[in-house]
This record gives C-alpha cells, structure tokens and sequence, in this order.
C-alpha cells in the first residue's frame, strides 16, 4: 500500500501544482514588433536549430515518446498544409530567465515567426512539466477566433484532466484536436 500512497501523494501535488499555476491564458504575439524579449534565444543552439529546420514539434523535455511526436506532427503538419495556420508544440524543462511562462511562450513565437507573417496566424501549445505550467500562445490573427477565453476553457477542461491522470501526451493531443475544431 505504500507506493499506492506515494502515488497518490504524487498524484495530488501535480494536480495542486496545475491548478494553482493555471490562471494562464492565451496572449498574443506578433510576427514582426517593436518590443524587446527578455532573452536571446538564438544563443540557445536547440531554440535555433528548430528555427532552422522550422520543426513543429519540439520534446525538449522528452515528454512524448517516439510514436507520439509522429503523430502529433502528422497532425499538425497535416492542418498547415490545407489552411497555412501553424501550431508548434513545445516542453521544457524551465522557463529561464522567464518567471513569466506567458512572456517565455511569446518571445519564443515571436523568434520562431510562428504562422505566416501576412496573417500572423501562429499558435504554441508550450508545456512546462517540471514548472507545473503550460500555455498557449497565439499570434495575432490567430486570437481573433481562439480567444483567451476558448484557450483557457481548452486548458481547463481538456488538457488539465489529462494531465491529472499523468496523461501529458493525451492532454496535449485531445488539447490540439479541440484548438483546430475550434479554429475553423
């Protein structure tokens, strides 16, 4: 019975964990501003990389396993295809220099250019499992439709039930899947 407790234990502190951390919602970034980011991620080799290479699915913190980043980015491969609408999914493992996972999700688009800059319609779905966050991030023209209120409703009641159950990968999954039917 002890490592049922233990689990049980586990358990409840990342649900605490999740639900204090999340009075997040989706904040916007543009593709091309004036304002000043708080680090330089291009000083980072894994942040440029994937700017590099434009990778849609970004495991920093070996989250999913092999099968799942493949089928999460046919997923989303797949919706930029047919509507040019880019979705990046990325975990960390911290949020440093950042205290502020909103500002570290909207810095990063904004290195990245998540979306296209005409329509500047771009959304991260960034997780942070050691921090007990996540976020989701959108450009510009993407808040017009997913509002923060649709991202947080997305976030409360899909991602989070999931991740409750230690479901980090069926979270994000049915998360994604919602934010597309909903970005239509």
């Amino acid at each position: 019975t002890l490592p049922t407790i233990q689990k049980m234990k586990i358990e409840t502190k990342i649900l605490i964990l999740f639900l204090t951390l999340n009075l997040l919602s989706c904040k916007g970034f543009a593709q091309e501003t004036e304002t000043k980011t708080e680090f330089d991620f291009s000083k980072i080799e894994k942040f440029k990389e994937t700017k590099l290479k434009g990778q849609i699915i970004n495991d920093y913190d070996s989250v999913f396993n092999t099968t799942q980043r493949k089928e999460l980015s046919d997923i989303l491969y797949e919706y930029n295809i047919k509507t040019t609408r880019q979705i990046v999914v990325v975990t960390i493992d911290s949020i440093k220099p950042y205290s502020n996972i909103q500002k570290f999700t909207t810095d990063l688009g904004k290195y990245w250019g998540v979306g296209t800059a005409e329509k500047d319609n771009g959304l991260i779905v960034l997780l942070c499992k050691p921090c007990g966050q996540i976020q989701i991030g959108t450009g510009t023209g993407t808040e017009l439709i997913l509002t923060d209120e649709i991202c947080k409703e997305v976030i409360d009641k899909i991602i989070i039930p999931e991740f409750k159950n230690g479901e980090f990968y069926s979270g994000i999954k049915k998360g994604v899947t919602k934010l597309i039917e909903k970005w239509k």
